[in-house]
């Protein structure tokens, strides 16, 4: 990682369809259906509107043999429509269906931990894939780590990168280069620290496969925009990531225009920042700098505090230069951004991507967003959404909600709504809103309570990775969730004082 100046990192080139990803090219963006993908119309229909919001690259769920089958369908009426989006087929148990959808689409997607690697049909897809110029992405999500893993380092960002490259060994074995990686979190702190690791790994061996980025299950609204714009904003500012995706539990195309602002706010960054102590800094493992008992936003008392404003195009690298040539080394810092941005999300948007990352890592104490033009109410709010985006401060409930596909089993975005307006009042909870349980309980593995879809019209809470009351009727759901927080004594009235 460079610390002085920016430089995305060199890779090779990946060919997804009509898009080519690393060696230079400008990062793709990219998005996933929610849709049935046995329901041709609907996927095709979905799949063009985000290709028409400048999505060139769309996944779909092919959970079993019958939706493997059917991406031949999606494919050719997409084509017929004169659509040239490239189509990634996500494969979750079955490496059969891997096989099928490999004849159809443009990129695969697995995951290692759902995927067995020792029996031979890796190999056998990688030579398909081969055959027909198809991409492969090696998709590695925490909290589904596969159980040989987890047993030996438990559910960390090492025991992540541990899974990515045993099976990237495979594909560089093979000669096989038309791969793809990501390292997916719905906590920004291990999504980031997973990636920096990759990278690291990468480098020793001498690899160079692109990189795929997102923050899983981020939720939805201004707080998902925050929470992805952190963790992917993180990883842009070190050059890293060729392709990415802004998970929102809304209409898939609703991320396209995220992605797009994310992007082009890092098309350039420009400044040279010398680092005299660059010792100071660990990108790998969180590690805070000063002894401030609490990160603060702008209007709270941050007497003692340094304030460190950003006058380059590269906020990050500078306030991060800035911080790390301190003396004392552990002086408090509050770091300071001025935006002239007249939209609230796009505001939101650039100041978590510059300054999120500074407190994620364990560098900055407090937040101050100079925006004329909003109110200090609304600035107040979004720099406490930072905050909690990077995991230092939580003063409100967090959703770690998926963003919905194919295998969904309720309308997520409507639940979601209805959860948070029972429950937005609460602090310091987290709450998984799942649409399935295929990778809902792994990936709520940080939640408090989970609200998990268990078949059409049923619902499964947890308590933390317990489940406590198995396929209710989600027409009691809600209730039998706000009834659990209740007797945990985690409770409180909305109009309640603190």
């Amino acid at each position: 990682m460079n610390l002085e100046h920016f430089m995305r990192r060199p890779t090779c080139c990946v060919r997804i369809g009509g898009v080519c990803i690393g060696n230079g090219n400008p990062i793709a963006v990219q998005s996933m259906t929610n849709t049935d993908t046995n329901d041709t119309a609907a996927c095709v229909a979905q799949i063009e509107r985000i290709w028409q919001a400048g999505g060139p690259i769309v996944r779909l769920t092919a959970q079993g043999r019958r939706e493997g089958e059917n991406l031949a369908d999606i494919v050719r009426s997409l084509r017929s429509d004169g659509c040239p989006a490239a189509i990634v087929a996500d494969i979750h148990f079955v490496p059969e269906v891997a096989s099928i959808a490999a004849r159809h689409v443009d990129k695969v997607r697995i995951n290692p931990g759902n995927y067995r690697n020792d029996h031979g049909e890796f190999e056998a897809l990688i030579e398909q894939c081969r055959e027909r110029g198809v991409a492969l992405r090696i998709g590695v999500n925490h909290g589904s780590l596969a159980k040989r893993v987890f047993d030996r380092w438990g559910d960390t960002p090492e025991g992540m990168v541990v899974s990515a490259m045993e099976f990237l060994r495979i594909c560089r074995d093979k000669a096989f280069d038309q791969v793809v990686v990501s390292m997916k979190s719905s906590n920004t702190r291990v999504m980031v620290a997973a990636y920096r690791l990759l990278v690291e790994a990468m480098d020793a061996e001498g690899m160079h496969y692109p990189i795929h980025l997102g923050v899983t299950e981020a939720g939805n609204g201004l707080e998902g925009r925050i929470k992805s714009a952190v963790g992917i904003g993180a990883l842009l500012a070190d050059g890293i990531g060729d392709t990415i995706r802004v998970s929102l539990t809304e209409a898939p195309e609703n991320e396209i225009p995220v992605a797009k602002l994310l992007v082009e706010h890092f098309a350039a960054r420009p400044g040279h920042f010398p680092v005299r102590h660059p010792e100071r800094y660990s990108p790998t493992a969180y590690r805070k700098r000063s002894s401030a008992a609490m990160p603060v936003v702008h209007d709270e008392p941050h007497e003692g505090f340094r304030i460190l404003e950003a006058r380059s195009g590269n906020p990050m690298a500078e306030l991060r230069a800035a911080i790390l040539d301190l003396e004392p080394a552990d002086a408090p810092v509050m770091v300071k951004c001025r935006y002239e941005e007249p939209d609230t999300t796009t505001l939101a948007v650039k100041a978590a991507a510059d300054l999120g990352p500074l407190l994620l890592d364990g560098l900055a104490d407090g937040i101050w967003i100079d925006a004329p033009g909003h109110s200090d109410a609304e600035l107040h709010d979004i720099e406490l959404m930072i905050l909690q985006a990077a995991r230092v401060r939580f003063s409100r409930t967090e959703y770690i909600a998926c963003p919905s596909c194919g295998r969904t089993l309720y309308d997520i975005e409507q639940t979601l709504g209805r959860i948070k307006a029972r429950t937005s009042h609460l602090k310091n909870l987290r709450i998984g809103v799942m649409g399935c349980i295929v990778n809902g309980p792994g990936e709520m593995a940080d939640a408090d309570y989970g609200y998990v879809g268990a078949g059409p019209g049923r619902i499964t809470l947890y308590r933390g990775r317990e489940v406590v009351e198995r396929n209710i009727p989600q027409e009691e759901a809600l209730d039998r969730l706000v009834e659990l927080i209740r007797r945990d004594g985690k409770w409180t009235e909305p109009d309640a004082k603190p």
